[in-house]
């Protein structure tokens, strides 16, 4: 093997004591990644992107990313930091977290975490001990890996005590939940998915919470921008004091985290939200960040309604679509979703990971996911879609037949995967700007050469 090569197919880092590098090689090694990267960019803008767990930045979020904010440090809260210097940071943060308040129609919000996974131990750290039980869903019915043993589960050191579920509805099963909250007591009651169809039965399970003394926790990464645009359910009204996030799903902002709840009557549940945020889970809170998610509050505010309707339109449009062609969607009894995410099982296409390489041959993005049954995070028998960011793109329900038709031609009528990938960039051509956002009508994909040139 080549002297500081990794063997992975990477540069490699040589050894100690290795020569320097030589005139011009790391030169070309920032060219490379950056063409790399600019391959990413033009590879994206011809294919049609499904993942339900990614979206588009706006451009005036996009340029906060950018910023001086990225080089400084802000720890503590507005007016009360660590450092110096934060005069206009403080600024920024107050009109994030007054546009959050505003949003959400709440009283609390902390936007320190830096991603959906952070905000989750923060929460962790504030309403659980190690030992503790909280009720949650298993990985195979659409749970987060953060609520699983290997996951934040298992780094606060917490017990799941896993809800009864049904399949046919793709959510809780109440009756049975109602028994097992009643037989482990759980402390808190986690209610949260990463495969998100349709709105979980919190208010039908506050009785028995409170019977027991529980407190309801709701990770809303996924369907955070639908719960803002009215369109899912309000999570804070239906029995959970706190909501977590992450901020770059449905809510098409930069990729950060949230916490969000009810505390004006609690103010030592603030108090331990916060303390879980800082020190808790988060030293500097990544400020180009904050001023970008508070961009994109912003535009949700203004046009995150609309926006929410259009994308669970698409789905349920996808889902109907794939359903005619033969495809077994989930939830078809139900209309198939009541988000933003279509699960389908493709065991007669050949598995949800043979499934997914294809799709990705043939310019269609998309993820295999554990479906109700499976075994095996590797080899599941589902794919999981999302329309968020077609949506963001201008797409409707017509193009949402179209891309069914892609599905039809590569996976039942075997169309070889180059034919179908033409095809989805040319139906793509037409979608590669942005919507629902200030700036609409700007390159979704544009790749920002600040120098003008690769250095030398």
């Amino acid at each position: 093997m080549p002297r500081g090569s990794s063997g992975k197919g990477g540069v490699g880092v040589p050894a100690p004591g290795a020569d320097a590098p030589g005139p011009g090689e790391m030169a070309s090694v920032v060219a490379r990644i950056r063409a790399t990267v600019r391959q990413h960019s033009a590879r994206f803008e011809r294919s049609i992107p499904l993942i339900a767990s990614e979206n588009l930045l706006s451009p005036y979020a996009k340029e906060l990313l950018i910023s001086d904010l990225h080089s400084r440090y802000a720890e503590g809260l507005p007016g009360d930091r660590y450092y110096e210097g934060n005069e206009q940071v403080d600024e920024v943060e107050n009109l994030c977290l007054g546009l959050a308040r505003r949003l959400f129609r709440c009283s609390f919000a902390d936007v320190r975490p830096i991603s959906g996974t952070v905000a989750n131990l923060a929460v962790l750290k504030a309403l659980a001990e190690p030992g503790d039980v909280v009720g949650t869903s298993r990985l195979a019915d659409g749970a987060h890996i953060s609520s699983a043993a290997f996951g934040a589960f298992g780094l606060r050191g917490v017990r799941p005590a896993y809800y009864a579920w049904d399949p046919r509805t793709m959510t809780i099963d109440v009756p049975g939940t109602r028994e097992i909250l009643r037989a482990t007591r759980p402390k808190t009651c986690l209610f949260g998915l990463s495969l998100f169809l349709f709105p979980l039965p919190i208010d039908e399970l506050r009785a028995t919470m409170e019977e027991i003394g529980a407190r309801g926790w709701y990770d809303g990464a996924h369907v955070l921008g639908l719960i803002a645009g009215g369109e899912f359910q309000d999570p804070l009204r239906e029995g959970c004091v706190v909501m977590s996030g992450s901020t770059h799903k449905t809510l098409p902002g930069p990729q950060h985290g949230i916490l969000l709840g009810e505390t004006d009557d609690d103010p030592e549940l603030e108090r331990k939200l916060q303390a879980g945020a800082f020190p808790g889970v988060t030293s500097n809170h990544h400020l180009h960040a904050m001023a970008a998610l508070a961009v994109s509050l912003a535009e949700h505010l203004q046009f995150g309604r609309e926006y929410a309707r259009r994308t669970i339109a698409n789905a349920r449009a996808l889902g109907q679509a794939l359903h005619d062609r033969g495809f077994h969607v989930l939830g078809a009894e139900l209309g198939f979703t009541r988000s933003h995410t279509v699960a389908v099982r493709v065991d007669s296409e050949g598995g949800g990971a043979s499934v997914a390489r294809r799709l990705a041959e043939a310019g269609i993005i998309a993820n295999k996911n554990l479906l109700p049954g499976d075994k095996s995070p590797k080899q599941p028998g589902g794919v999981r879609l999302g329309t968020p960011e077609v949506t963001r793109l201008g797409m409707g329900e017509a193009e949402m037949v179209r891309i069914a038709e892609l599905f039809d031609d590569l996976l039942h009528r075997q169309r070889s995967p180059a034919e179908v990938s033409d095809r989805a960039a040319e139906l793509k051509r037409g979608f590669t700007t942005l919507r629902y956002c200030f700036a609409a009508g700007e390159a979704a994909y544009r790749y920002y050469d600040l120098v003008g040139r690769d250095p030398s």
